[in-house]
């Protein structure tokens, strides 16, 4: 198959994923029992100065305003029409704040925590892997050993164990929150200096955690290519073993980029228990709160994002993958 055809057929492919994708996010947090403008108007009640015609006032005016008095075919419209002008919406937990200014708060720390995590994890791991491959027998089986358990443990448990021990014990790290309290987030030394400190705890529960699941799949992979018929046949030639091993490593690195491009694809949400434990102010959490107020706007706009992102990362390996390996363009059209 043509690399043109092929482009073409993934991006038909992914576009009708995304519709589906878009469909969904828009009807699963109406799934969700339970009515939003409900709960705002019971925050106003609670201080017991609002009557209850008063109440139903309010109530009125929040179902006309969200426009949760349409029908859901005329939301749903409404909903597409404004997504594709990147207007997400007013958020019915934080009214009148916008949904875009909610979650451009939240991005950047959910991003200054994940991705450092991931490049740092994907890198050391898949060192460390390809080494105990190379070198086998005791280093082998105790970094096999070693990260097997570290990737197989969940990264909510590593949290709380290190927030424990290092915090709460030790007394090393703050124990929650991501700057002191009465600060205001800026771009200064001394706010950066004093966030440095809250930013350590969240960051190892991840890295550790991802360093141990990349050397794992490394380990694996070079050991698989280590056994094969080209690595022998390049000995039998007299080839010189550096070569050799940048053949393997180079075969071995296809599956981790993809998890490396998925890894990054998901990291808006991918840690939403993290964030919780240490009462990090990112996407997570701000997910997190808005599910257990009914917010449709803020869940649809971070289900989307996360949508969007996962659909253009595997897009892009796919892409990236049929470009350097003709054989997968080749099993797309049945040929062999």
């Amino acid at each position: 198959m043509k690399l043109g055809r092929y482009v073409a057929r993934k991006t038909i492919w992914y576009l009708v994923a995304l519709v589906a994708a878009v469909s969904l996010n828009f009807l699963l947090p109406r799934l969700v029992p339970g009515n939003p403008v409900d709960v705002i108007v019971s925050n106003l009640s609670r201080g017991g100065s609002v009557t209850s015609e008063q109440q139903q006032e309010v109530y009125e005016s929040y179902v006309a305003e969200f426009g949760l008095d349409q029908p859901l075919w005329q939301q749903f419209f409404t909903y597409l029409g404004k997504v594709f002008t990147g207007d997400l919406g007013t958020s019915f937990a934080y009214y009148p704040a916008s949904v875009n200014e909610l979650v451009g708060q939240a991005l950047p720390w959910s991003i200054a925590i994940q991705l450092p995590a991931i490049l740092v994890g994907w890198v050391l791991g898949n060192i460390i892997g390809a080494i105990a491959a190379f070198r086998g027998g005791n280093w082998d089986r105790s970094v096999f050993t070693t990260s097997l358990f570290l990737s197989a443990m969940p990264y909510y448990c590593l949290s709380i164990i290190l927030l424990y021990v290092l915090a709460v014990a030790v007394g090393f790290f703050p124990v929650g929150g991501a700057y002191s309290l009465g600060l205001t987030p800026e771009f200064s030394v001394a706010f950066l200096w004093d966030a440095l400190s809250y930013y350590w705890l969240p960051f190892l529960s991840l890295v550790i955690v991802f360093i141990g699941g990349q050397a794992v799949g490394m380990r694996s992979m070079a050991i698989y290519e280590l056994g094969g018929d080209y690595v022998n046949y390049a000995r039998a030639m007299g080839i010189r073993d550096n070569k050799i091993t940048q053949y393997i490593f180079r075969n071995a690195m296809l599956p981790q980029i993809t998890g490396l491009a998925l890894a990054i694809g998901t990291l808006v949400g991918g840690a939403l228990i993290t964030e919780l434990v240490f009462s990090y102010p990112g996407v997570g959490t701000l997910l997190f709160n808005a599910i257990a107020a009914n917010d449709y706007p803020v869940i649809q706009a971070i289900t989307l994002i996360i949508t969007v992102a996962v659909l253009l990362a595997n897009f892009g390996v796919e892409i990236v993958y049929g470009i350097v390996d003709p054989r997968i363009r080749a099993a797309q059209s049945g040929e062999k």
